[in-house]
């Protein structure tokens, strides 16, 4: 995987700049809570999502929120942890697909990316870059490219020197990013590191 990353002579640098050697680590199975706290840290900070996503788990028994104790909950219950009524209704959509039965990690792990993506994004609440960051970092997908990445944006746009914006960087960083496949994942794990930037979805952050 590095050696092909390599190939690039300016990811090159990033990679062996890079404070210790990256790498994609075992699939998270359980789907359901990867993607609840997910949907906590859009557009917050590493820290200030933790801490909510902490509150919002001990409000349930042994810490765990599951989905039929999630639909039941009330709004205002789940929004002392600090979730807003908006992340709090969006947790409640998702514990009701997956009390449905459409977070079963063996059915979707068998799915291509994209599909995975068009079954999740049905999801009230849950856009292309909530199920990026799951094929990421639940999944552990080799090849996932999140063009919408506010950190990834920084990146590409400092490391190639890009004066572009809007759906002419995104254009030019998909053409770049061409290169690192089928490794793009772990391509974005080194540019986050280099650019000390945690996931943040520039999409939602524009609304």
């Amino acid at each position: 995987m590095h050696e092909h990353l390599k190939k690039d002579p300016l990811l090159k640098k990033v990679i062996e700049q890079a404070s210790q050697t990256l790498s994609l680590a075992l699939p998270k199975k359980d789907i359901y809570l990867a993607l609840v706290r997910s949907i906590v840290g859009q557009q917050l900070s590493v820290k200030a999502a933790a801490t909510i996503y902490q509150r919002f788990r001990e409000l349930f028994p042994e810490n765990y929120p599951t989905p039929k104790l999630v639909v039941a909950a009330e709004l205002d219950t789940l929004k002392a942890a600090g979730l807003s009524k908006q992340k709090a209704t969006y947790i409640k959509n998702v514990a009701a697909f997956a009390i449905e039965g459409g977070l079963d990690f063996e059915v979707l792990n068998n799915q291509t990316d994209e599909e995975i993506i068009q079954v999740l994004i049905t999801i009230k609440g849950v856009g292309r870059w909530t199920v990026e960051m799951l094929l990421m970092f639940a999944f552990q997908r080799p090849d996932v490219f999140s063009v919408d990445d506010l950190g990834i944006q920084q990146a590409v746009k400092k490391l190639y020197q890009l004066d572009e914006e809007g759906k002419a960087l995104k254009a030019k960083m998909k053409t770049i990013a061409n290169a690192w496949k089928p490794y793009r994942t772990l391509a974005c794990l080194y540019l986050w590191q280099w650019k000390d930037n945690t996931p943040i979805d520039n999409k939602n952050a524009k609304k």
